[in-house]
């Protein structure tokens, strides 16, 4: 199967964390969805790969994401993989509660392999998905670009993008870390 047909994933996530310092600014509530078609040479998560991985997402999973994303200290929900991108199913149902309770007051960031060039293109569920993203950072890990203490990413093909100055300007746009 070709990697831009996996849209559903298996319904897996590969954990949560209540509390991550790491996957973006601020203090955040981060979302693994387990299954990646990419595979990544050294992948960090090379357990999430597998889209059976991990406990089947169901309403208590989206209930105890929204309520770790309560607090005001939380800036806002990650969503890591596995890949989010095949994994809508998934994705997008905590994209849009997480937006239907914290609206633009908390901000939502998203790993993925695939482009924002790509994604910008796409009519449909990862369009949809796309255009609730703050912050994309976007391309496969590629191990002989990794560099040590690169801010969010792993090598340096990849970007941090300002997904919503990127969609109203019409030109790619670098989130600039506060």
């Amino acid at each position: 199967m070709n990697i831009l047909e996996i849209k559903k994933g298996q319904g897996h996530i590969a954990k949560i964390e209540a509390q991550s310092f790491v996957d973006g600014e601020g203090v955040r509530c981060s979302l693994y969805v387990s299954g990646c078609p990419f595979a990544c040479e050294n992948c960090y998560n090379k357990v999430a790969q597998n889209f059976r991985y991990g406990e089947r997402f169901n309403q208590n999973i989206m209930a105890e994401i929204m309520e770790y994303c309560e607090p005001d200290y939380i800036s806002g929900l990650s969503i890591l993989g596995g890949e989010p991108f095949c994994n809508l199913d998934i994705t997008l149902k905590c994209v849009e509660a997480f937006r239907c309770r914290f609206g633009t007051t908390k901000t939502l960031w998203v790993w993925t392999g695939f482009l924002f060039e790509y994604l910008k293109q796409d009519l449909a569920e990862r369009r949809a998905l796309l255009e609730q993203i703050d912050v994309l950072v976007d391309g496969p890990f590629i191990n002989h670009l990794y560099r040590p203490n690169l801010p969010y990413k792993g090598s340096i093909n990849q970007r941090v993008i300002d997904v919503q100055a990127s969609l109203t300007s019409q030109e790619l746009c670098e989130y600039i870390r506060d």
